[in-house]
Formats: structure tokens, C-alpha cells, sequence
């Protein structure tokens, strides 16, 4: 198993490029499903779980084709995908394949939509907590279709296609606006969707939709219409730039100071964390290439943050925010709201030094002088890159376990951050 050691103590300096969202790449993706003809995907970051979903995608009958590399261009820029899914061939998504990915339960929707029925393996639970996938049921029922349990899979079906309905979320839930959308862009009639999630990765779906045809009004709003459409046709689409990766590496030059521009980050898309990293001491300038971060020889000042929904802080940086912390001066508060058990990185923070307390759903932080480099332990994707980002900070050298998880969800990771000055070696598992 891949590890990755880093020696701290060295800013960044230069540029990093942001790659494509892996969280809308995934639903754009899913989106092929809708149609018999060609989509077609540019910017597609080169990651685990887009491998993996390529894969899953496969096995219901889309066929894929990725562009070769052109002359002169950067190693690290995204792939472009064509997919097309001229016949359905299968309508059920194996246990064994969406147990690996909770994204591709998502598969339920073009499915149902396009079919009239769907036979998806439930996720089950993950590190993070149970995220459950009863409003995602709700909204296909709402819609029209038919919802059984069965030997742990969720049976769906709509014989005569879905209809047009008003779709009311108790709470915020981005992969339940997900599915709505891409169910509805084909139900008879119009559709509502009321609390809907209003993540930029949603209203990136919503583009996909329109260009294939689909008629959808308010993405990006608490209140999304689409009135359905008979068919859909092919599109091209760019995938939007990673806003949780941006914050990454916006929170990483804060902790070991330097000065990079996040070439393509897109500051409206994560303006709450910015917010808070200036408060911490960090210096943030919005450019037409991107985002410039940078940070003097000053210290880091303590700030408390509560993750929410869109346009609140998110809760894929909490993490990483908290590493940062970690050096800050003072004590900061780190409220988690939106998933439970997302705290397992705390652990791992203290085996470098850290000094956190637990209360409930608040992470009390007390900012140390120094961290130590140590062996340290990956749990999952934010976690992982967390750690990263102590690390870089630490005295010594760290040793950092089960980095697979830093693959889901990060593109050319250590390239990076070594072209920025890091010292960070990624050994294979056989070295």
C-alpha cells in the first residue's frame, strides 16, 4: 500500500493549477445515462472515483472514449470523455460496484427516468456517517415511481413513466437535488423542487441539462423548475474547477506561508472559507487567472467555523481548516453540522502535536507553537489531505498511511505541491 513521506517546514511558492470537480464530475457523468446520444466531458480530473464510475457506467451499456494527450499540453490538465449510452443494457447496479462508490447509487434516476425501472444496491453506511438515502427515495416517489426494498436492494419502478410533481426536501440535501434534476429533465409536466441544494456543483448539472435539451429554471436557487422534455440529446461541457481542492491548497500556503495562485479557482464558488482564512492572517487576492493566496512571516490567528450548506462553510474543508488551526494562535471553535463521525481526523492531528478537544459536535482547537512530524494514518478523503497539510507545516519528516484515500479526490497531489517547494515523495508499496 502507497504511502507518502513529507519533510515540513518549506513554503509554497508558484502556481498550482485546480482541476476539475470530482464532486460534478461524478453527477455530470451519471447525466449520460439520460440520453442515446454522445456527451461529452471536458476538464474530467484523473481520479479513483472517476475510474471507478467509468467502470459502473459500463456495465448498463455506455460505451467511452478518451482524447490522447495533444502536444504541449500540461500533464496535470483534465481529460476529456466521451460517453454514450445508446441502449441500456442492464438496469441494476450491483452491490459489489456501488458499495465502493456512494455517488453511483445515483444511477437511480436517468435509470428510472429513461427505463422506467431500476434496480440499485443500497450504499450502506461509510467513515463519515449513514448519510441516508431516504430523501433521495422520496423525491423518485414523489415523482411517480413505484419503491421497494428488496434483499438490500431498492427497487424502482415507474411502467408509465414518471410525472411532473412538487418536491419538498426537509433539509438540504445535494444528492437528493441531484437525482430530481436528472429524474424530472424526463417526467411528464413540471417539477419543483423546494430547498433545493444550491452547491455551484448542482447548478454545473443544471448547465449539463440545458445544453442536452432539458428546460430548467432557478439552479443555484433555494427553488429549482424543470419542466420535462420527451428526450434528450447530446452535449459538450466543461467541467467546473474544484472548489474543496482549491480550498485545500489556499489552507496549505496559509499553514507554511509562501505565496501561489490557484490558477482557475473561482472565488464566488468558496467565499466563506476565504472569509475565514483572512480572518486566520491570510492574504487572498481574486485575479483573472485565478485565486492568490500568500502569507508574511505573521502568525495565524484562531477563528471559529460551523460548517453548513452552501454558502456556508463547507463541510469537505472543515478537515483542512482545522489542521491550519492547529498552528493558529488562541483557541477556535470547529462546529460540524452536516455529517456525523467527521471528526476521526482529530486522532491523527494529536500524533503530530496538536492539542484538540472533543465536545459533542465542536472540535475545541488550542493552536501549538510547533508541530512534530510523526507516522500518521489516512481514515478518509478529507481527512487524509488534512494531515497533508499539518504535515507540511511539522518539524521532521511524516510518514502518512493508506494514501488511496488521497486518490479518490485529489489530482497529482504531490506533483503540486512539489513544484510549490514541498519536500513530498509518494513510495509505492513496493519501495
Amino acid at each position: 500500500m502507497d504511502r507518502i513521506r513529507i519533510v515540513g517546514g518549506n513554503p509554497l511558492n508558484g502556481v498550482i493549477p485546480i482541476s476539475g470537480a470530482k464532486n460534478a464530475a461524478l453527477p455530470l457523468m451519471i447525466a449520460s445515462l439520460l440520453t442515446d446520444r454522445t456527451v461529452t466531458l471536458e476538464n474530467l480530473p484523473r481520479l479513483a472515483d472517476v475510474s471507478l464510475l467509468v467502470r459502473i457506467l459500463s456495465n448498463h451499456g455506455v460505451d467511452y472514449s478518451i482524447d490522447g494527450r495533444r502536444h504541449g499540453e500540461d500533464p496535470d490538465s483534465g481529460q476529456t470523455v466521451h460517453m454514450t449510452a445508446r441502449e441500456i443494457v442492464d438496469t441494476t447496479a450491483p452491490y459489489e460496484l456501488v458499495s465502493r462508490m456512494r455517488a453511483s447509487f445515483w444511477v437511480l434516476a436517468p435509470l428510472l427516468a429513461r427505463c422506467g425501472q431500476a434496480r440499485v444496491s443500497l450504499p450502506g453506511g461509510c467513515a463519515i456517517g449513514t448519510r441516508p438515502v431516504d430523501l433521495l427515495l422520496m423525491a423518485m416517489e414523489r415523482l411517480g415511481a413505484e419503491i421497494d426494498i428488496d434483499a438490500g436492494y431498492v427497487v424502482a419502478r415507474a411502467p408509465g413513466g414518471l410525472r411532473g410533481a412538487e418536491i419538498v426536501f426537509p433539509k438540504v440535501t445535494v444528492g437528493g437535488t441531484h437525482i430530481a434534476l436528472m429524474a424530472a429533465s424526463l417526467a411528464r409536466g413540471t417539477t419543483v423542487i423546494h430547498n433545493a441544494a444550491r452547491e455551484p456543483e448542482v447548478g454545473d448539472l443544471a448547465d449539463l441539462l440545458v445544453k442536452m435539451g432539458a428546460k430548467v429554471k432557478g439552479a443555484g436557487s433555494p427553488v429549482i423548475e424543470v419542466e420535462g422534455v420527451a428526450r434528450l440529446g447530446g452535449a459538450k461541457h466543461r467541467v467546473l474547477p474544484d472548489r474543496i481542492e482549491a480550498g485545500t491548497y489556499a489552507m496549505a500556503t496559509a499553514m507554511t506561508g509562501g505565496d501561489v495562485l490557484l490558477e482557475g479557482a473561482r472565488a464566488e464558488h468558496l467565499q466563506a472559507a476565504l472569509d475565514a482564512l483572512i480572518e486566520a492572517g491570510a492574504h487572498v487576492e481574486d485575479t483573472p487567472q485565478g485565486l492568490r493566496v500568500s502569507r508574511n512571516g505573521n502568525g495565524l490567528q484562531a477563528v471559529d467555523i460551523a460548517t453548513a450548506p452552501f454558502p456556508g462553510f463547507p463541510t469537505d474543508l472543515q478537515a483542512q481548516f482545522m489542521a491550519l488551526m492547529t498552528h493558529a494562535s488562541g483557541v477556535s471553535r470547529i462546529t460540524e453540522t452536516i455529517f456525523e463521525n467527521r471528526f476521526m481526523h482529530v486522532q491523527e492531528l494529536a500524533r503530530l502535536g496538536a492539542h484538540i478537544r472533543l465536545e459533542g459536535d465542536t472540535a475545541i482547537v488550542e493552536g501549538v507553537p510547533a508541530l512534530k512530524g510523526a507516522p500518521v494514518m489516512a481514515t478518509d478523503l478529507r481527512a487524509s489531505v488534512s494531515l497533508v497539510i499539518a504535515a507540511l507545516a511539522a518539524e521532521g519528516e511524516s510518514m502518512i498511511q493508506r494514501v488511496y484515500h488521497l486518490d479518490r479526490g485529489f489530482e497529482a497531489l504531490e506533483r503540486k505541491l512539489s513544484r510549490c517547494g514541498a519536500d513530498i515523495t509518494r513510495i509505492s508499496s513496493g519501495g
